[in-house]
This record gives structure tokens, C-alpha cells and sequence, in this order.
């Protein structure tokens, strides 16, 4: 029987829960002997948001105890290349350390090398820095036309954009025109480890340069690090070991994890950097932090016909993978509704803040918060409910493929059926009646519901998206899988594994799946945007598929019968022929008498992205005299096509959610009018805990897709998408028959209350 779509407990977990992981921060000389006397890294950080240098001393700081050394951006010989791919001109640069400027508050400036961490921060704190400050930039709407600009030489705060203004003419024939501004505020990843790095270079095999760290690309990291260090790729080994989570912001390589590289360089011993919690609130790449400006227009029955989005993207100091998720945003505006007229532009610009990237959904979670608030705004312009409303507007099931006026062809789908298995799990009709009852009583815990569709898009944003998979047979039946996809969480050793099983027959606790080293991985992407197990176990899939295909070919011969005769039996592993009953040979003698290296490699490559997609329903309780909201119930539905391993999906699923209802209720980086951070730290930043979130309910569904063998789609970043927005419409919903029409993002204590003041004042 096939193990996949079965609840397989992860085979990885027992030895982190054991403590035995080796995090970055772990490492030492019984790793790897060149370990021996590690220097350690200490950064000294701008405490400005936009300012030039007028001085910069380290003397006192090399004469502190311990210090190696200390260095500026004087000292470096490494050149930092032109932000964006040069689209900005050649003069628009990250400097990897800062060269007269600064621009946010949190980079880096000098960096001390001392025998203990300890040393380090003390000598830091001896570097002199004279700033002559200068007028910050904050906030993405000021930033359009502000006098002073990030980079003279660009003439302009605003880098990049994609789409056009709506058309005069988009909402002719519209009965009802909706316009509102939303913001979807910025986030802090915050990893539970954060980031960290160690360099040693010299080695055995060609390699010059061995650089362990935390990412979730590590082919992608040594390919960084042998073009700025004018290297072979094969002299670089990159090795991740255990990965405390990445959510997008370990995609790549940051100037501090360079800077650490060159450091090892530069005093001939190895170097370690540890980011401390503070450092990684300031200087690992936020996420979200756009403003939006919508209008939908459509009929007084409930029909939409009219959709535009205007999006302005913050990217922070320095642009770049956060100047273009705007694109995935104006992909994905148009959501699951069949919309006759859609129209989306975007706009990047730069501001004196912590560049951003990518994060948990990386641009599709904005564009489902925008259309789902929408959505919620038309019905009650229209005076419908917005249940009522969405089944009116769904993309019908039989209409995939299915192309959106933004140019997303979604590749199958049932909408309509995702939203009612979340009415009916939520008992959607009798909620309505309690809320009625609970308003003509005047309860001063105002109850609402809130209702959520998405659609996001997956191992995109078009087709060429590859990976890697290797997978090796030994003379004893065992099996190891050499795999480009990187695990941080994900469950990757024990799904990988389930695919040679079921193809094989080779027991999972005989497979052993190996990734996050490039000396032992050929090639890889990495891990993000929901891709590993439709890129990276299609990959798997194929490779093994076509070394059974090996394994009949010598079989036959063991069995001296025709290949067409010889079946595998995935129960126990073994070849047999029915001519020869009796007969069974195992892997181990079918490696054995091959006599060459039983093993096939794959790179799998996508013709289409995939789109994942579900129903929310939240529920809330709101307490009018202080603002509070408390999520009360959470139904999900969230269809990721085909599902490997149903206890994995769940806690991608509740994963997803936690981070989703954070961002609608707790979470946010903010930044004073000077461009001060005010959540440099975990006592400010509003993390969620178990303690606001109930456990979620989740409603199975499945729609295999056909874009890839395993009929898989991403799970990963589901459940952040389609929380958010069912529990920011439920906030609202809880308060909307006090006046309340809209609540920007969180929806905190503070921001509830002053929304029903306002109402009750203009009441009267």
C-alpha cells in the first residue's frame, strides 16, 4: 500500500526534541578541526536613519583587550555591486560596509574582530562615530515626492513599478464605486535563531573558502560568495546545518555574512558572526509594507465588474528583492473572482528604514488582504452579505484554466466548493443569528465574522523554475537522497523519504536524505515561496523513477526473464516475475550486480507556476469599551493539490495561521518620525503566542493539479494569506454596526478603541 497521503510522523524530529541539533552558533573544532581559535565578529551599527560620516575613529577601539582588529570601509578590497542588477545605474550601490553614508538605522559601519564576543562588544562600543544628520525619509507616501532623495544620482525615491493607472473609463456601468486606502504594515521575520556565519579559508580539494551558515540557499550563497571574492564556484563549500526557520529572510547573502567572510580572510583565522535578537529586529530584511489605494465598482445585486489597485511598495534604504514583489502583488490583485476589468500599478520607493524582502507569502498575502477587504467594503456599500457577495463573483469550477486580467493563469481550482465547506465547518448561517441576537441585547463584546477567499501563486512566477535531486542505491538496500531543496522545518527528510518508499519499497528508516552542502549537493535552489516538494520532490521523483526503471533492467537479468515480465513490489522492496515464482531478488543484490554506482540525478524543471488556494473564517470577539479583540474560532480550508503527508500539511497550515492572525491583530515595525526603530526587540515587537490563538479548525480538501508528477501544490505560505484578511474583515465586522467602516492593519486595542470613539463622536 502507497504510504503517500498517509499521517507519517517526522523521522527528524527526534533528534532535535533530543537537543542534539548543530546550529551555526553550535560549532566548533569537533565539526571541523580548522575550527581552532575562532575569531569573533562584532558590528558597529548606525544609530542614525540618514546621515554622512564626518568622523570615523577606531584607535581607542583597537587598543581595547582582545581586539584583532577593526575595520571601516576604508579597508575593504572588496567592490559591492549595483543594487537591482544595475537598473538604478552603476553608481546605486549597498556598500558592504557604509561609505560616508548611512541610510537606516541598523547598518553596518565598522566591524571589530576580537578573541571573545565579549571583547568584541566592548571595543564596538569605543568606535567614535560623527554623524551630521540628515533629513530621513519614512513613510512610502512621503517618499513619491520628498526633497531629499536616497540616491542623488537615481534623481528620484521611486525605483521600480510595474502596471498603469486605471482607465477613464474601468467603472462605466457600475451602480455602486468603492474607494478606500488600506496599509499593510511592515513585519519583522523573527526567525527563533537568527542569522549567523562561519568563514575559514584554506582546505583540501580545491575548496578555498568554507562558509557555514543559517540559510535557506545555499547554493545561492556560494555562488554569491565566489563572484564577490573573484572565485571557482567549486572553491566554495557552503554548509547549512540545522536551520532555526527563515520565512524569506534567509533567502541570501547579507553584507554583514560577507563582511564575516572577508574578516577570516583578513586575519587568517576562522570568524564567526552571531546575530544578537536586536541586531536581527534591525538588520534582517523586514517584510510586507505596502499602502494601498482600491476601488471596486460593480452592480446593486452584488456583481463586481470593476476592480483597480493602486500599491506603493516601501523597500527600505537599499532596493532590491523587496522593490519587485509589488510584481506578485499586481499578479495575483484580481484573487479567485471572475472580474471582467482589472487594472493594477505599482510603485517601489526607497525610505531611511531596513530594506525589505521577502517574507512568509512574499507579495500575494498584500493582494489577497487588498481584494478580500474590498470585497468586504462593496457588500456593504451593496447592502449584501459578503458570504452572499463572493459566491455571486467565485470563479466557476469549471472554468480552468483560467487567465486573470493581471496575466495569472491558474491551473485548476474549485473556489465555490472551498467557501462552502467553510460556511458550512463554521456553522456560518447560526453564527449570523448570534451576532443579531448579541447586537439586540447591546453586548459590549461584540461578536464578528469574518470571511477570507484567496488564490496565491507557487513555484513562480512563471515556468523554468528548477531543482535538483540525486538519489543513490548502496550494495547493503540502502538509499541516500541528494536533494538542492533546503529544510528549516519543513519536514523534507521524512517526505523525501516517503517518495523513494513508495517507488521503491525501500524502508524509510533506510533513506537518508542529505542537503544544505554544496560539496555534497551538485547543484540546488533552495527552499522558499512554497516550492520544495512540487520542484524539489518532482525532482526526487523522477530520479527514482528512472532507477527502478535500472533496477527492472538487472533484475530481468537476475531472474534471466524479459524486462516485461519483471515488477517491483514496493510492500518488501524486491523484484519478481511471475515465470519464476518463488523467485525475488532485493535491491542489494540487483546494486550489487550492476557493478557501477547505482545512482540517477534529475533536475526538474516547471512549464507553469501552481496556485494553491481556500476558504478562510474567523471569528472574533471585540470588547467595545477597550478595543480588545480576541479570536475566538479559525475554520480553514486550504487546498494544496495533492497531499504527500497529511500531519506535515497541518502544521505548515497552523504555522501559516499563527503568523496570519499575528499580522491581523499583534504585529508591526515601527519606525518614529526621525526613523528611530520602536520594535528592536521581543519585549516591543508583538509576537503572538499560544495563549491569543485557538487551535485552528482544518477542513481537508484536495484538488491534484497537473502541472507536475507528484499533483502537488505549496503549502507553505496558505494559511498567512488567507488569515489575515478573514480575521481583519471579522474585527471590523464585530464593530461595523457602531459606525466602524474599516481598521488598518493590526487591528490592536489602541487602534479599535480610537476607530469607536471617532465613531461614537461622529454620531453625535
Amino acid at each position: 500500500m502507497s504510504v503517500l497521503g498517509t499521517r507519517v510522523v517526522r523521522k527528524e524530529d527526534p533528534r532535535l526534541l533530543r537537543g542534539e541539533a548543530r546550529y551555526v552558533a553550535d560549532l566548533d573544532e569537533t565539526d571541523d578541526p580548522r575550527l581552532v581559535g575562532l575569531a569573533h565578529v562584532v558590528f558597529v551599527r548606525s544609530t542614525v536613519a540618514h546621515a554622512t560620516i564626518a568622523e570615523l575613529d577606531v584607535a581607542e577601539a583597537l587598543e581595547a583587550p582582545g581586539v584583532i582588529g577593526v575595520y571601516t570601509h576604508a579597508d575593504l578590497d572588496l567592490e559591492a555591486p549595483p543594487v537591482m542588477g544595475g537598473m538604478l545605474g552603476p553608481d546605486v550601490v549597498r556598500p558592504f560596509l557604509a561609505d560616508g553614508r548611512v541610510r537606516y538605522v541598523g547598518e553596518p559601519v565598522a566591524v571589530v574582530v576580537a578573541e571573545s564576543v565579549a571583547e568584541g562588544v566592548d571595543a564596538a562600543e569605543l568606535v567614535f562615530v560623527d554623524y551630521d544628520l540628515l533629513e530621513p525619509v519614512i513613510g512610502v507616501e512621503a517618499a513619491v515626492d520628498a526633497d531629499t532623495l536616497l540616491f542623488p544620482a537615481h534623481g528620484s525615491n521611486v525605483v521600480s513599478g510595474f502596471g498603469a493607472e486605471a482607465p477613464d473609463d474601468l467603472f462605466d456601468g457600475c451602480d455602486v464605486v468603492v474607494r478606500h486606502r488600506i496599509v499593510n504594515q511592515r513585519l519583522a521575520p523573527a526567525p527563533i535563531e537568527p542569522r549567523g556565519c562561519v568563514a575559514v579559508w584554506g582546505g583540501d580539494d580545491g575548496v578555498e573558502l568554507t562558509f557555514w551558515t543559517s540559510t535557506q540557499t545555499a547554493h545561492g550563497v556560494r555562488s554569491t560568495l565566489a563572484d564577490r571574492f573573484g572565485l571557482e564556484h567549486d572553491a566554495v563549500r557552503v554548509i547549512a546545518p540545522d536551520v532555526g526557520g527563515g520565512f524569506g529572510g534567509k533567502m541570501h547573502l547579507y553584507p554583514d555574512e560577507l563582511i564575516t567572510a572577508w574578516v577570516a580572510r583578513r586575519v587568517g583565522r576562522p570568524a564567526r558572526w552571531i546575530e544578537t535578537r536586536s541586531e536581527s529586529m534591525l538588520g534582517i530584511h523586514h517584510g510586507r509594507d505596502q499602502v494601498h489605494e482600491l476601488a471596486i465598482g460593480g452592480t446593486r445585486d452584488g456583481r463586481v465588474l470593476a476592480y483597480h489597485l493602486e500599491v506603493l511598495q516601501d523597500a527600505g534604504a537599499y532596493p532590491d528583492i523587496g522593490a519587485f514583489l509589488p510584481y506578485f502583488t499586481r499578479l495575483m490583485a484580481q484573487g479567485t473572482y471572475d472580474i471582467a476589468r482589472v487594472s493594477c500599478r505599482t510603485r517601489s520607493v526607497v525610505t531611511t528604514t531596513t530594506p525589505t524582502a521577502a517574507y512568509r507569502g512574499a507579495g500575494r498575502p498584500e493582494a489577497a488582504a487588498a481584494i478580500e477587504r474590498a470585497m468586504d467594503l462593496f457588500a456593504a456599500a451593496v447592502d449584501l452579505d459578503p458570504v452572499k457577495v463572493r459566491r455571486r463573483n467565485l470563479i466557476p469550477a469549471d472554468a480552468f484554466p483560467y487567465t486573470t486580467q493581471t496575466g495569472a493563469t491558474y491551473d485548476c481550482g474549485n473556489y465555490p466548493r472551498a467557501l462552502a465547506l467553510a460556511v458550512e465547518a463554521a456553522g456560518y448561517d447560526d453564527l449570523r443569528d448570534e451576532q443579531a441576537r448579541r447586537r439586540a441585547a447591546g453586548d459590549p463584546v461584540a461578536m464578528g465574522i469574518g470571511v477570507a477567499c484567496y488564490v496565491e501563486i507557487t513555484a513562480g512566477p512563471g515556468a523554468g523554475e528548477k531543482e535538483f535531486a540525486r538519489l543513490t542505491i548502496d550494495p547493503d538496500g540502502s538509499a541516500t537522497v541528494f536533494t538542492g531543496s533546503s529544510a528549516h522545518g519543513q519536514g523534507h527528510a521524512t517526505a523525501w523519504s516517503m517518495i523513494v518508499h513508495d517507488l521503491t519499497g525501500i524502508p524509510m528508516d533506510r533513506v537518508e536524505v542529505v542537503h544544505g552542502d554544496t560539496a555534497k549537493v551538485e547543484a540546488g535552489v533552495g527552499t522558499y515561496g512554497s516550492r520544495s516538494l512540487q520542484v524539489g520532490g518532482s525532482a526526487l521523483h523522477r530520479a527514482t523513477s528512472h532507477l527502478v526503471a535500472r533496477g527492472v533492467e538487472v533484475a530481468a537479468k537476475l531472474l534471466d526473464v524479459d524486462e516485461a515480465e519483471v515488477a517491483l513490489d514496493t510492500e518488501t522492496g524486491t523484484f519478481s516475475a511471475e515465470s519464476v515464482s518463488g523467485e525475488a531478488v532485493g535491491w542489494d543484490e540487483v546494486v550489487r550486480l550492476s557493478g557501477e554506482p547505482f545512482t540517477e540525478a534529475h533536475e526538474f524543471v516547471t512549464e507553469t507556476p501552481t496556485y494553491p488556494f481556500g476558504a478562510h473564517i474567523a471569528v472574533v470577539e471585540v470588547d467595545t469599551e477597550t478595543g480588545q479583540a480576541r479570536l475566538v474560532r479559525l475554520v480553514a480550508v486550504d487546498d494544496a493539490g495533492r497531499i504527500l503527508n497529511p500531519l506535515i500539511v497541518e502544521g505548515q497550515r497552523h504555522g501559516g495561521i499563527a503568523q496570519g492572525v499575528a499580522q491581523a491583530l499583534v504585529e508591526e515595525v515601527r519606525y518614529d518620525a526621525d526613523g528611530n526603530p520602536q520594535t528592536a526587540n521581543l519585549a516591543d515587537y508583538g509576537l503572538i503566542s499560544t495563549m491569543e490563538l485557538p487551535a485552528a479548525e482544518l477542513v481537508p480538501m484536495e484538488t491534484p493539479t497537473p502541472v507536475n508528477p507528484l499533483g502537488a501544490k505549496g503549502i507553505g505560505e496558505s494559511g498567512t494569506i488567507g488569515a489575515t484578511p478573514a480575521v481583519q474583515n471579522a474585527v471590523v465586522d464585530a464593530v461595523a454596526h457602531l459606525g466602524v467602516r474599516h481598521l488598518d492593519l493590526p487591528c490592536t486595542a489602541e487602534r479599535v478603541w480610537h476607530a469607536l470613539e471617532l465613531a461614537r463622536a461622529e454620531a453625535g
